[in-house]
């Protein structure tokens, strides 16, 4: 079944705004976690600006010492400091994705064959026993793209669940789109690829993308369940979710 990892960068965003320390990302991490979601995500950038490099270093201690079993996934662009902060983390998986420092939020996949290099200098420095590495893949991505990714020693890829999620309040497009992620879902396994997904699914959209996208390990999920938790609560909301996925 499709476990939940919850990304936390919309609660640092949210504690940034002010010099406090509220919200608590590990305050929040223990209540997903009790709540019954598998693992916690994170993407720190370069200036900070939610995700703090302390955060990161909080998170792995909260995991280690309360929840040994839960799973840690570090997101980002492989840059010298990102490698360098995940070789002193030790995340249970490293998502790669294409971001420029800049970039709101991350909004495209790999071209997997472009970088193949790159990413298998990369993917091979990040392989560790017990460690995933995953890359952030187009929804329509081609055979000839997820074989590269299988290539360059990808344990997994993440859909981009963005396209879909930005089609709301168009139904046409919307089945189209998971169409899209289907077929790739496939091909992806066909190649022996884990699939994880993220970016834009919430309670409205998830059980159409669960019903329709097959095997998909994981989701990851962080603006879609911070914004439901300011109504429910994050434990309800952490509940929902999972009740979406069918857990």
């Amino acid at each position: 079944m499709t476990k939940l990892s919850v990304n936390l960068n919309a609660v640092a965003q949210l504690r940034n705004r002010r010099d406090l320390p509220w919200p608590s990302v590990t305050g929040m991490a223990r209540i997903v976690l009790d709540a019954g979601a598998v693992g916690v995500t994170v993407h720190p950038r370069p200036d900070e600006r939610h995700i703090r490099r302390s955060d990161v270093f909080d998170l792995v201690n909260l995991l280690r010492t309360e929840y040994p079993h839960a799973e840690f996934n570090i997101e980002g662009y492989p840059t010298p400091a990102f490698l360098e902060l995940v070789a002193a983390a030790n995340p249970h998986q490293v998502t790669l994705v294409p971001d420029a420092p800049e970039q709101a939020t991350s909004d495209h996949g790999w071209d997997f064959i472009a970088h193949k290099g790159l990413l298998t200098d990369v993917v091979a420095e990040l392989a560790a026993p017990g460690r995933r590495v995953a890359l952030f893949c187009d929804p329509d991505a081609s055979a000839a793209a997820l074989e590269a990714a299988k290539a360059a020693g990808a344990d997994r890829v993440e859909l981009y669940t963005g396209p879909y999620g930005a089609c709301y309040d168009n139904n046409e497009a919307a089945v189209s789109m998971l169409a899209d992620l289907a077929e790739t879902a496939h091909a992806a396994h066909a190649l022996g690829l884990g699939i994880n997904a993220g970016h834009d699914l919430t309670l409205a959209n998830l059980p159409a993308f669960q019903s329709t996208v097959p095997f998909v390990d994981e989701v990851s999920i962080g603006h879609g369940i911070t914004a439901d938790a300011l109504i429910f609560g994050f434990e309800e909301a952490v509940r929902k979710y999972l009740g979406a996925l069918g857990r």
